[in-house]
């Protein structure tokens, strides 16, 4: 059986959360190979994952909507996405101490 591959999509406010965490890596804690390595990190994770992104357990909220949610933790953070018919949706990065109930 072959694998397809699910097309990755990063929404704006994922992109704009992982900025703002590798600007606070590289000038606020003034460690740019941290900063690096996270971003090759979260890259990896998310493409290895988009291999089959629906044979994970699916993020349980309070919310219960129709949308599942997924979840990648990469080092202290938790990558949140959904799939749409070949398609998986990167939809936000928050630190995993977070209270993701309210959240997502």
């Amino acid at each position: 059986m072959v694998n397809k591959k699910y097309e990755i999509e990063y929404l704006p406010t994922f992109i704009s959360q992982f900025n703002n965490i590798l600007y606070y890596i590289t000038y606020e804690l003034k460690n740019k190979i941290v900063a690096d390595n996270f971003y090759n990190e979260v890259v990896k994770q998310i493409e290895i994952r988009s291999e089959a992104p629906e044979l994970y357990e699916v993020f349980k909220t309070i919310k219960n909507g129709e949308v599942k949610y997924y979840k990648i933790n990469v080092k202290n953070y938790t990558i949140f996405y959904v799939v749409k018919n070949n398609i998986m949706e990167i939809r936000r990065i928050y630190y995993s101490q977070r209270n993701f109930d309210n959240l997502i």
